[in-house]
């Protein structure tokens, strides 16, 4: 494998499962996918693609979802878009490309056990797990924290530190999840500013600003502190009563993919009960509710997702970073 400027470029067999086993022998050719899956996350799935179907040559590049999206803009201007397909973080991504054209339609895709609400109603693209954003806190809290309103009390001031939504995605998308909740809405969001919320780029110092009991209370995606609580830190992860938001890892076909067969295998099996196997031992909650969470996840029949209007966010997402940036600076 060559190393490149976003991360391993792989040369790899990878095909997808196709409706029929059989099926899966006449995909071959080569296949471009960008991802900003974690390194060992891309590799994992990449591998596990060999080892069932050799006939496809993968060539990967990984990278965060901004880092990837610049050089895919880069490539089409230039007239030629790498990529057959895109895996990356959150929806906003894909239906802003939806919007220009450049995803294609893919009603060949099996979704197998995937709900309704992780595929875009047009099949552009496909949620392929859940990225949950709830509430962590130091075991030493002065409470556990319920519902979202709980990060209002007085214990709780200047106590909660949060991703910026200019650096996450799933920041925005959470932002964007409580202002379109008719209970919360911008009036919680102004509130919880009020009561000293911090700011702090991405996940990363969130976790370690708890961890550390800097700040008793984050604001944070599930797995990091999932992780870390089974590695002995101090932390606990919340699922919010009255609901967490979502970024679901979306993959697509883009338009202009040069190997269209092999691009509709790769997205059946990740949608597949095998691949949403795989990522559940990779450490995601499954979109599938069919397929056991990782240990230390609650069963996801019972985790309250908050709606969330993609399309809508996506032509309110300026508006919704602005607004944001204007109240708490970050």
């Amino acid at each position: 494998m060559r190393r490149r400027e976003f991360g391993i470029l792989g040369a790899a067999g990878l095909a997808m499962a196709a409706i029929r086993p059989a099926a899966a022998q006449d995909v071959s050719g080569q296949l471009v996918l960008y991802t900003s899956q974690l390194e060992p996350d891309a590799a994992g799935t990449v591998e596990a693609f060999r080892r069932r179907h050799p006939g496809v040559q993968v060539e990967w590049i990984r990278g965060g979802t901004g880092q990837i999206m610049t050089r895919l803009r880069a490539e089409i201007a230039a007239g030629a878009p790498r990529p057959d397909i895109l895996l990356l973080a959150d929806s906003l991504t894909f239906e802003g490309l939806k919007a220009e054209g450049r995803l294609r339609a893919s009603p060949d895709v099996a979704v197998a056990g995937i709900p309704a609400e992780h595929v875009d109603p047009g099949r552009a693209y496909f949620g392929t797990k859940l990225i949950t954003t709830g509430i962590m806190h130091h075991v030493r809290a002065p409470f556990v924290p319920r519902r979202w309103a709980d990060l209002l009390d007085a214990r709780a001031r200047n106590q909660v530190a949060m991703p910026s939504p200019a650096v996450s995605g799933a920041a925005a998308i959470h932002i964007t999840a409580l202002a379109q909740n008719p209970a919360l809405g911008w009036s919680y969001v102004e509130r919880l500013v009020a009561n000293g919320v911090q700011a702090r780029g991405g996940n990363g110092p969130v976790i370690q600003a708890v961890a550390g009991a800097e700040r008793a209370f984050g604001i944070a995606i599930d797995y990091l502190p999932i992780r870390e609580a089974a590695r002995g830190a101090p932390v606990r992860f919340v699922f919010p009563e009255d609901g967490v938001s979502a970024i679901t890892e979306p993959a697509a076909i883009l338009s202009t993919a040069r190997n269209v067969p092999a691009a509709v295998a790769f997205m059946t099996f990740l949608l597949s009960r095998e691949g949403q196997e795989l990522a559940s031992r990779q450490g995601f909650l499954p979109a599938d509710p069919a397929v056991a969470p990782p240990a230390g996840f609650p069963d996801p029949r019972s985790i309250r997702v908050m709606p969330l209007d993609a399309a809508r966010a996506a032509r309110e997402q300026e508006e919704i970073l602005r607004r944001f940036a204007q109240l708490a600076g970050g």
